[in-house]
This record gives structure tokens, sequence and C-alpha cells, in this order.
């Protein structure tokens, strides 16, 4: 099962999501990291000013990844409460 590396900025709180060189606020910039997460995270830690660096479970979709937890569903698009909030790019339906 495919994982991906998540976490947050520091200054801002936004939801972030490694792409493989750098981090994106779009989950369908990311991409797997499977076995070497856990070394991905041990590097990344003390140099960025990301937080709360954690590895998730997400399966395939068309238009890249679905996370499989709700929360994380919630985390990819915006605050469920306020849809002004949400990524222009991602809406609701779509993962």
């Amino acid at each position: 099962m495919p994982r991906l590396l998540t976490g947050n900025r520091l200054e801002t709180g936004d939801v972030l999501w490694w792409a493989g060189s750098d981090w994106s606020l779009h989950l369908r910039d990311a991409v797997a990291v499977d076995d070497d997460g856990e070394a991905l995270i041990a590097r990344l830690a003390p140099q960025e000013r990301i937080n709360d660096l954690v590895l998730i479970d997400v399966d395939p979709a068309p238009d890249g990844w679905r996370p499989r937890s709700t929360r994380e569903r919630v985390r990819a698009v915006g605050p469920s409460v306020r849809p002004d909030f949400a990524l222009p790019s991602l809406p609701v339906d779509a993962i």
C-alpha cells in the first residue's frame, strides 16, 4: 500500500505534502515514499520548519491519491465547516 509524507507548516499551519524534493500544498503533487518514509522523516524533521511529520496510507486515484482516513481527506481539501477556505483546485467530492 502506498504511503505519503505529510505535515504542517509551522508559521501558518498549512497542510503540506512531500513532493519528492520539496513540499506542496496540493495532495496531487505528493509522491509515495513507502519504505523510505521513516528515513525521510528522520532526515527532514530537524531541518525543516514543518511539524507533525507523519506517514499516511493512501490509495491510487485517477487524479492522484486518495487518503484512506477521513481525517486525512479533510486535511487535503481544507476545513469542512468553511468550504470557502478549501483549496480551489480540490473540491471535497473529488477525494
